[in-house]
């Protein structure tokens, strides 16, 4: 499948990388309560990351149909993670 999913995975995992304990504004539910909380973008991330897993490793054994492409989805965010070293600019 070709979609920019896997290009935004790719930003997400080149960030997490860069940016590990930047906040980020996440909104929690509690029942009714709505909060909104700071929390450190390894953990948004990471878990972002856990549930794009499960659910490629849950897809492969159901029937093929289009749909979301989880694992391109890992694709960028591993080929996110594994460049953006390359990308940043030499210190001298």
């Amino acid at each position: 499948m070709i979609g920019a999913s896997g290009a935004i995975s790719g930003i997400l995992g080149a960030y997490l990388l860069l940016f590990p304990r930047a906040g980020v504004y996440t909104l929690i539910f509690l029942g009714f309560f709505v909060q909104v909380v700071k929390i450190p973008a390894l953990i948004v991330i990471g878990f972002w990351a856990i549930v794009q897993f499960i659910n490629g490793l849950v897809s492969t054994g159901l029937v093929k149909q289009g749909g979301v492409a989880w694992f391109a989805h890992i694709g960028g965010f591993l080929t996110g993670l594994l460049t953006i070293k390359l990308w940043l600019p030499r210190r001298k």
